[in-house]
């Protein structure tokens, strides 16, 4: 069924669905049952499908997690609700040392089919440890799927491939994108998914490949609108995966366009954006006409809500890297690098 919906109404679907599709999954988190959530997602799933599949727990996200592994081992499809974004360090010890290593440390005996939702990343003027972007952890860890969505279609359907995998899979929902409304197909079986391991091309061009996943994405495309008027032709990635990441996408724009601009919510350092551009010189240097930039959040903690418009990157930034790529190597300044 294809309607216009939002993207937090599209995870609702999925979750709802997954329930029905498969009685091994169960939901766990803080205030999900009878509050349905902070953000509504589970609005409703504790009065269709009752208290032993919609969980609420305590508020101990290690607990949680724990919890989920426990169930894992039992045959079990944990759905795990992180409240927010900032609230997943207390459980991450579980998520690496515990969830991400069963796999291999079983030599493929344990199946570990724990999907982590958490709402993420900034733009809604939370307080502190309510807008982080905790991404490049995870990427970091071998064993983990990272997913991040952008748009109600992706919502749903990375959703309940990431409840189907028998991989962990940390799924990043953009907090700021929840109301943003596009449309979408729902109510599916898992056979009628499309993948959504790969990255997708959203607008096409010649001149600069512009890489941003979650709520950055309408950004770039906004970015690519007024390039345009200055007649610079860029080509826009949703990346949809952190990990793994679809290289292959990347390395065809970049092998077109000869230049690359990354950006993303997270501080620079050591950042997505570093690993990403790393592998980009490395697979495609030849290519590459001038120095990539990434456009990124400060290396700061996330700043209070009055100030969080300096820490996100925005139109402006973002066009003043594409401006920055467009000077080839051999005529850039001091200035330019």
């Amino acid at each position: 069924m294809t309607e216009t919906t939002t993207v937090a109404k599209a995870l609702t679907a999925a979750l709802r669905d997954a329930l029905r599709e498969d009685d091994r999954v169960v939901l766990l988190g803080e205030d999900i049952g009878k509050l349905g959530g902070v953000f509504r997602i589970t609005d409703g799933l504790l009065e269709e499908f009752g208290e032993r599949r919609v969980i609420d727990t305590p508020l101990a996200e290690s607990g949680i997690v724990g919890t989920a592994i426990g169930l894992a081992f039992r045959g079990f499809r944990p759905v795990v609700e992180i409240q927010f974004d900032g609230f997943v360090y207390p459980a991450f010890d579980q998520i690496v040392s515990q969830l991400a290593k069963l796999h291999a440390r079983t030599r493929g005996r344990v199946k570990m089919p724990v999907t982590v939702r958490i709402p993420w990343a900034g733009g809604i003027g939370a307080a502190e440890h309510h807008s982080e972007s905790p991404e490049a952890y995870f990427m970091h860890t071998a064993g983990l799927r990272v997913v991040v969505v952008s748009n109600g279609q992706d919502a749903y359907d990375a959703l309940r491939r990431a409840i189907a995998s028998d991989d962990p899979v940390v799924f990043l929902e953009p907090k700021r994108l929840y109301h943003s409304k596009s449309p979408a197909t729902t109510h599916r079986s898992i056979a009628e998914l499309p993948a959504t391991d790969t990255a997708r091309v959203l607008r096409t061009g010649g001149d600069v490949t512009l890489l941003a996943y979650g709520a950055l994405v309408p950004t770039a495309l906004d970015a690519a609108v007024a390039a345009a008027d200055e007649g610079i032709s860029i080509e826009v990635i949703d990346l949809r995966s952190l990990s793994p990441v679809d290289y292959d996408t990347i390395s065809d724009s970049v092998s077109r366009t000869g230049r690359v601009v990354v950006v993303h919510e997270a501080s620079r350092e050591a950042g997505p954006a570093a690993e990403l551009i790393a592998s980009i010189v490395e697979r495609d240097f030849e290519y590459l006409e001038a120095a990539p930039r990434r456009v990124t959040g400060h290396d700061i903690p996330y700043p209070p809500a009055k100030l969080e418009k300096h820490h996100l990157p925005d139109l402006d930034r973002i066009l003043h890297a594409v401006d920055q790529v467009m000077v080839p190597l051999g005529e850039q300044t001091g200035a330019d690098r």
